[in-house]
Order: structure tokens, then sequence, then C-alpha cells
């Protein structure tokens, strides 16, 4: 499997509500992490800078384990690219955010240095369900 993974996903929302949606915290605990955990948003740092944190502590709602993903963020293009890099892992993830024509936003999201236990259909299909649980967020008519 390749150390890079790419995936499209729609959103039916502005760029700008799409890019507040990443990135703030009153946001990100409402979908942030895979479905069968919660991400408090006591446990989320957001530094919006290049150079800046991002950390998430991910809870497992069966088992009540924890996962904190620590990142430097390296670039922000508000609202169109958003990237970090993780600490631990050294996985760099990309979001580029395309408004389209109809009032949506196109998000690719590109993860680059994927270790072998973050390239297994059961981690890359955690994104998908990340990325399905922010869609029926921002469908809920969040605001920025």
């Amino acid at each position: 499997m390749s150390e890079t993974f790419t995936v499209r996903h729609v959103h039916a929302a502005t760029v700008e509500r799409v890019f507040a949606c990443l990135t703030e915290p009153e946001h990100l605990t409402r979908f942030w992490g895979s479905v069968g955990t919660s991400t408090p948003v006591e446990g989320i740092v957001v530094d919006l800078r290049p150079g800046g944190a991002f950390e998430t502590t991910m809870v497992n709602d069966t088992t009540g384990h924890t996962h904190t993903m620590r990142a430097e963020y390296l670039r922000v293009d508000r609202p169109t690219f958003l990237s970090w890099r993780e600490t631990d892992s050294g996985v760099v993830t990309e979001l580029a955010l395309s408004p389209l024509d109809d009032g949506t936003t196109e998000v690719v999201t590109t993860r680059r240095g994927l270790p072998p236990q973050m390239r297994t259909p059961e981690a890359l299909a955690g994104w998908g369900t990340a990325l399905d649980r922010m869609s029926a967020y921002l469908s809920e008519g969040v605001s920025s």
C-alpha cells in the first residue's frame, strides 16, 4: 500500500464555514474522529498559525481509551488551505478547500508519509467516517 492517501469530499457549506469547522474547537468537538470516538472540546488545542500547535484527544466511546494526536501547523491559508505534521509519526496532512459554483466546498485531503499501521483499510476508512460526520454536522446548518 502507498505511503500517501488522498480522499475527496464535497460538503454542503461555503468554504468559509468548512474552514471554520476544521479550525475551531467548538466545531471540531462535534465530529473529529472516526465513528465510535468522541473528542471533548477540552482535549482540543488550535494555535492556527505556521508553527502553532494542533492537538486532539479522542476517546473510544466503548472502552474510554484515549489517543492524542499532536501536530504542528505547517501552512495556514485561510480559507483555502491547511496543513500540519504529526509530531509522533511525521505524517503530513494537507487539506485543499475549493468553493464550487453551487455553494458547496470540495475538500481534498492528502496524507503523506503514512507508516504501515496507518495504511490499513480500517485506518483509512476512519478518515471517511470522520468526513461523513463532518458533512452531517454541516448539514445541521452550523454557522461559522
